[in-house]
């Protein structure tokens, strides 16, 4: 079994989102073969549901968000995951910096993967409050990852 880290500064907005859309793709397509969890590269939010605009637009979308709660990255996460993905720069330059020797090449962009997104980062809805950008955004690499997490 596959496991998938999504990681974002506080666990209540993009990364559970990420999650969530994930968990619910591999659902579909009937696919057990994935595990898929977040977690921020904080503690401040730890303990916490998602926020409730990523409650909402997954709510919209008939994703559930049930029984989620804010969890910080630990050490223990580099050597489970096998694919540890951070929503902005700033999360995987923090990722790269926790993470034990040898782990390093886990961590992953999540904008990476879509054509014409290289590098970029996902706005964090926490500052912007545009969380329907946040999921279209994560929606935008879905089939990317997919196919990525399948052919490796």
């Amino acid at each position: 079994m596959k496991k998938i880290l999504f990681v974002c500064m506080g666990n209540i907005c993009r990364s559970p989102m990420a999650e969530a859309i994930f968990r619910d793709a591999f659902q579909k397509n009937q696919e057990d073969q994935f595990q898929v969890d977040s977690a921020a590269t904080s503690r401040w939010e730890v303990g916490n549901p998602p926020h409730q605009g990523t409650q909402k637009i997954l709510a919209q979308h008939h994703i559930s968000a049930k029984g989620m709660q804010a969890r910080q990255v630990t050490a223990a996460d580099f050597y489970t995951a096998d694919y540890i993905i951070g929503m902005d720069q700033e999360n995987v330059y923090d990722l790269e910096s926790m993470a034990p020797e040898g782990t390093e090449d886990k961590i992953y962009l999540y904008l990476d993967r879509v054509s014409g997104y290289a590098g970029e980062s996902i706005p964090d809805p926490w500052y912007t409050g545009n969380f329907e950008e946040t999921y279209d955004l994560i929606q935008k690499g879905l089939n990317e990852w997919l196919t990525f997490f399948e052919l490796d």
